[in-house]
């Protein structure tokens, strides 16, 4: 019984959110009437999503203090993975992350490359 149809508002939205939110559980097996009513689902809430509530990533820094603040990471881990000085110089905007840095935190905390390598100001002329 496939009764989807287009989201075209937010309440078209919050029925399929609920709709699909039944499925959270078990998720069904794909191919199934019901794993195929979720697919739909799930497709029609994520091209929603994207066409109405985009996303802006900020800078590799600002990347760093969201993780910081709200992902459950710390300073701390930073600073193990990059070293003391160094995390409290990158969350300062002192000093650029390195490649090795990147390549580190991205393994790490599961940050895209792309994410952390993209350009960004630095407060003061490194020395």
């Amino acid at each position: 019984m496939m009764d989807v149809r287009p989201l075209h508002n937010d309440q078209d939205y919050d029925w399929a959110l609920r709709e699909v939110s039944r499925y959270f559980e078990v998720e069904p097996t794909p191919g199934t009437p019901d794993g195929d009513r979720f697919e739909v689902l799930s497709s029609l809430i994520k091209a929603y999503e994207d066409n109405h509530f985009a996303i802006t990533h900020g800078d590799p820094v600002d990347v760093l203090h969201f993780a910081i603040e709200s992902m459950g990471r710390s300073q701390a881990e930073l600073a193990a993975l990059i070293g003391r000085n160094r995390a409290s110089e990158i969350l300062n905007r002192v000093r650029p992350l390195t490649l090795d840095m990147i390549r580190t935190i991205s393994k790490e905390w599961n940050i895209p490359v792309a994410v952390l390598a993209a350009p960004y100001e630095l407060t003061r002329a490194q020395a």
